[in-house]
Parts: structure tokens; C-alpha cells; sequence
């Protein structure tokens, strides 16, 4: 399950509890929240909810990212930036929400709470509430110059998932027909590809994650998320961005 990268069982007490402590340095949140955007260029109503994510982007609590779908393609225009991958992880989501289907523009708070992405106040509530009641699992995420190291530490145990997004800071379109003809837009943190890597079972674990994969779209930042099952409540997050990380080619 793991292409590209070398995974690795770590031991000693004394590493796990060193990323406890990096993982939340003085004054910093003990880790980003995670909030998805499941958003679309061919969506009329996406726009005011690209605009709050992009001012999510800049809240150093919150790991914003946009997850453009494939779906409204059919509506006169295709979507620069959308990725099957997202659009598949937005309907498993729906299954394990139990909801009735997928909808645009719409917000995942922390893998649990779903918002409108265009109701500012209901995201910043559900934003806040997470702050309140978050799990931490502490992740170091150390560049060189080939490979990005993850540390993940110790914590009590769960099946949860790793999952690693590539990501584009920002992309700017114009849309040539469909719903929003004639707009310019400006997408930030543009997830463009996400892969899970590994299960996290409470065990300390290592990443090696290759900063320049042939393979992968082009991206200039990386974010590591544990998530349990697969698409359920986030347990532990960081990201890493220019000018530490690029990946540009």
C-alpha cells in the first residue's frame, strides 16, 4: 500500500515523548484543524465559499485545504484543478455520515461535523468546537534536500489511517463557460493529490516521503493527516509549506 516510501516501525520512550513536545511548541495550537472544501469551478453557488477558505488559509489553528470534484463537469465546463481522488473521498465521506448523497460547496470539519462552505458562522462554530474537543497525535514533518521526514509519535490506540496530500498554495482560473463564465477565480491550498500511507494502530512510526515523485502533480506543500478508519475523526495533522518544502520542477 505504500508506493514510493519506506515505512518503518520506530522504538524508544524517549523519541515518543520528544514529538509530544514538538508536536505543540510554546504558543503554537497542539495541531491544525483540518477543514475540507469539496468545491467545483462549474458551481455558482462555490464562490463565496472559495473566498472563506482561502481566509481560513491564513488562521495558523486551521490546515484549510479545497478538494475541486469531478462532478459538475457535465455542467459546460471542466475543472482545471479536480481530481477523482477527491470526488471519490467526498462520497466516502457521505457513506460514513450516512448521508443521502454529495453536495457543493461543502465543508468537513475534522473528518466529523459537515457545514454549507458558504455559512461562515456555522464553519467557525465547527471550527471551534474541534479546538475544544480535539484528539492530538503528535507528527514532525523534517525536510532535506530528497525526502520529508514524519515522525508520528505514540497515542492511545486506534485503527486509523495516514493519509498525505500534496497540495498547490494557490491557483488562479479563468472560467471560459458553465455556471460561473466570464469569473476569475483564485483557489488556495489546492489539494491535488492524496494517497493514504500507512495505518497508525497507537505504535511510534516513520515516513520517508520523496519530495520530488515523477509521479506526482505539481505542488509546492505537503500535509499529514491520521484519520480513524479512513474517514472518520482526525486524530493528528501538520503541513508543511514553501520556502521549507517545494516541489516545483
Amino acid at each position: 500500500m505504500v508506493d514510493h516510501m519506506i515505512l518503518r516501525m520506530f522504538l524508544g520512550a524517549a523519541l515518543a515523548a520528544g514529538l509530544s513536545v514538538a508536536g505543540a511548541q510554546a504558543g503554537e495550537p497542539a495541531r491544525p484543524i483540518v477543514v475540507e472544501l469539496y468545491t467545483s469551478q462549474g458551481c455558482s453557488s462555490c464562490p463565496p465559499a472559495d473566498a472563506l477558505l482561502g481566509q481560513l488559509t491564513q488562521r495558523p489553528d486551521v490546515l484549510a485545504m479545497s478538494l475541486p470534484i469531478t462532478y459538475w463537469d457535465m455542467l459546460g465546463w471542466k475543472d482545471t484543478l479536480a481530481n477523482p481522488a477527491n470526488t471519490a473521498r467526498q462520497k466516502a465521506y457521505s457513506k460514513a455520515m450516512g448521508k443521502g448523497g454529495v453536495y457543493t460547496p461543502q465543508i468537513i470539519v475534522d473528518g466529523l461535523t459537515d457545514v454549507v462552505g458558504s455559512r461562515a458562522s456555522g464553519v467557525k462554530s465547527a471550527i471551534a468546537a474541534r479546538e475544544r474537543d480535539m484528539t492530538v497525535v503528535p507528527i514532525l514533518l523534517k525536510p532535506d534536500g530528497k525526502e520529508v521526514h514524519v515522525s508520528i509519535g505514540t497515542g492511545k490506540p486506534a485503527d486509523a489511517t495516514v493519509w498525505v496530500f500534496h497540495i498547490l498554495s494557490s491557483a488562479t482560473v479563468p472560467i471560459g463557460k458553465g455556471e460561473n463564465a466570464g469569473r476569475t477565480m483564485t483557489y488556495k491550498n489546492v489539494v491535488r493529490d492524496l494517497k493514504p500511507v500507512g495505518k497508525w494502530k497507537g505504535q511510534a512510526l516513520a515516513l520517508d516521503l520523496p519530495r520530488h515523485d515523477a509521479a506526482d502533480p505539481p505542488h509546492d506543500a505537503l500535509a499529514v493527516v491520521i484519520q480513524q478508519g479512513g474517514y472518520g475523526r482526525v486524530i493528528g495533522a501538520a503541513f508543511i509549506q514553501r520556502p521549507d518544502y517545494s516541489a516545483q520542477r
